[in-house]
C-alpha cells in the first residue's frame, strides 16, 4: 500500500501516562503485507501533562514533541510541524486515550488510496462500547453534524477525531483552530473545497482515564461553544491562511 508514499501519524495527548503506550503499540503492531509498518512517523504532542506522559512516549519510541500552550487543536499543528521535514504523502490523526482500534488505520488508507483526499472515521457507522460515548457527546456530535448538513448540503455522521488526509489537502486547508474547533474546521473546510470526503465504521471502545472534555461539565461546555462558534464562523467567512502545511 502506498508504495515510495510515507505515512505520518499524530496524537495529541495530556495527561494519558495509562494510554498512550498502548496507542503507540497499536499503531506500530500495524503492518503492510510485506511486514513493513504501515505508519513511517509517529509524532506524538504532550500538551502541557503533568504526569508521566513524556516519558512514557519516548519509551515507546514514538517522536515526542510538547506544546504547554493548551489546546487539541494546538497540539495537532504542533505534531504536524514536526512532521514536515519527513515529508508524508497521508497523515493520520488519533486520539491518546485509546478509544481506538488502530487497526482500521488500514480501511482508511485503502480508501485514501482509491481517491479520497480526507477519511472520517465515524464511530456512529462502526461498533461503539457501552459507556465509549457520554450522552453529552452524543447529543452534540447529532446537533453540530445536522448543522454542518443543513449550511452545506453535505451530510456527515460524526465529527470522529481518528482520520486520515493527505498532505496535499491537508496543505490547503491551512489549519488554524487551536481549540476544539479543529475537526470541525478540517471538515467544513473540505466540504468548502470540493474535496472527496469518505467516512467509513470505526470500533470505539471505553476510553482509558478519565476524558478532559466529556468526563467534566467545565470540558463539555467549552467543547460545545467551541465548536458551534466554528461552524458559525466558517459560515460568516473564510477564515485567513496560515502555516501548517507539509513540504
Amino acid at each position: 500500500m502506498f508504495k515510495g508514499i510515507r505515512i505520518g501519524a499524530v496524537v495529541p495527548a495530556l495527561n494519558e501516562e495509562e494510554s498512550i503506550g498502548l496507542v503507540i503499540r497499536d499503531i506500530c503492531a500495524q503492518q503492510n503485507s510485506d511486514g513493513t509498518q504501515i505508519v513511517d512517523d509517529l509524532v506524538v504532542c504532550d500538551n502541557g501533562s503533568t504526569d508521566s506522559t513524556s516519558r512514557v512516549v519516548s519509551e515507546a519510541g514514538a517522536t515526542l514533541v510538547s506544546d504547554r500552550k493548551k489546546g487539541y487543536g494546538r497540539a495537532c499543528l504542533t505534531a504536524i510541524e514536526a512532521l514536515r521535514e519527513r515529508s508524508p504523502g497521508v497523515v493520520v490523526f488519533m486520539d491518546g486515550d485509546h478509544a481506538f482500534d488502530a487497526r482500521d488505520i488500514s480501511e482508511m488508507l485503502h480508501s485514501i488510496d482509491r481517491g479520497a483526499d480526507l477519511v472520517i472515521g465515524s464511530r456512529t457507522l462502526g461498533n461503539c462500547e457501552p459507556g465509549a460515548l457520554t450522552m453529552s457527546q452524543r447529543i452534540g456530535n447529532k446537533v453540530a453534524t445536522i448543522l454542518i448538513g443543513l449550511l452545506w448540503g453535505t451530510p456527515i455522521t460524526d465529527l470522529g477525531p481518528y482520520r486520515a488526509i493527505r498532505s496535499t489537502a491537508l496543505d490547503r486547508l491551512c489549519m488554524q483552530d487551536e481549540a476544539f474547533g479543529w475537526t470541525v474546521e478540517m471538515q467544513v473546510k473540505a466540504i468548502k473545497m470540493d474535496m472527496r470526503i469518505v467516512e467509513i465504521p470505526v470500533n470505539t471502545r471505553v476510553r482509558v482515564g478519565r476524558s478532559k472534555i466529556s468526563g467534566t461539565l467545565k470540558g463539555v461546555i467549552l467543547a460545545a461553544i467551541g465548536i458551534l462558534s466554528k461552524i458559525i464562523q466558517l459560515r460568516v467567512f473564510d477564515p485567513s491562511t496560515s502555516s501548517s502545511k507539509i513540504r
